[in-house]
């Protein structure tokens, strides 16, 4: 007599308001993580989503599932925006600009905790993301470049490293005046990016596996918790 075995169960599918409560927890923790830095307190975290800390531990069973969490949505955002860049074929410097300007919104300088110790930056799913991203910004250079427009000089890794550093708001400011800063500077760099070059760079860009590897400079001053 014939065994039969059954099928496999299909995985359930996340309902619509644990996908909302988990997108709100992300978003909540991104905020903080750039305002106060990767150890900000989870009851923080939670308060400021709108859901209890069980809800938050529901999705993220520890700190570190949570930093993960928002590293990958900042890079599936930043990736998004690279993606609609590249696009738009009306002006290559242009198309550059509106990346720069757009990572404000995401909050590209949350993926500093990238850089502390016990954070798995190697894990699959962000190297394959990160790949994307760096091969997506070079793009976008190599044709601003070939136009004509941005200086030869510039590396993926310039342009990076200063989005990262120039989308930190600023201790004591409120989101909007933060966000309008943020802005002003990104213009005062992105002009000095065009082409003609009015000086020599000194040095040489720094590579990505070096950037990969500085301390993260965001203050950490909260207390620690699981």
């Amino acid at each position: 007599m014939a065994t039969t075995t059954s099928a496999p169960r299909p995985t359930p599918r996340p309902r619509a308001d644990a996908l909302r409560n988990r997108e709100r927890i992300v978003v909540a923790a991104r905020e903080m993580f750039v305002e106060d830095g990767p150890q900000v307190r989870i009851d923080e975290i939670a308060r400021r989503a709108g859901v209890g800390n069980a809800t938050v531990y529901r999705h993220f069973p520890d700190r570190r599932a949570l930093v993960h969490g928002v590293v990958c949505h900042v890079f599936q955002n930043i990736s998004h925006l690279a993606e609609a860049a590249l696009a738009d074929d009306r002006d290559p410097f242009a198309a550059l600009c509106t990346f720069v300007h757009e990572s404000v919104d995401v909050r590209t300088s949350a993926l500093c905790p990238m850089l502390a110790d016990d954070f798995d930056a190697d894990h699959p799913t962000l190297v394959e993301t990160r790949n994307r991203i760096e091969k997506l910004v070079d793009a976008l250079l190599e044709r601003a470049k070939a136009s004509g427009q941005l200086r030869p000089d510039i590396a993926v890794t310039d342009l990076l490293l200063a989005v990262g550093q120039l989308t930190r708001p600023l201790p004591g400011r409120d989101a909007a005046s933060s966000r309008s800063f943020a802005q002003r500077q990104l213009q005062v760099f992105l002009d000095g990016l065009m082409a003609p070059a009015r000086s020599e760079l000194p040095g040489t860009p720094i590579t990505l596996e070096e950037l990969r590897t500085q301390p993260c400079t965001v203050s950490t001053t909260r207390s620690t918790e699981r």
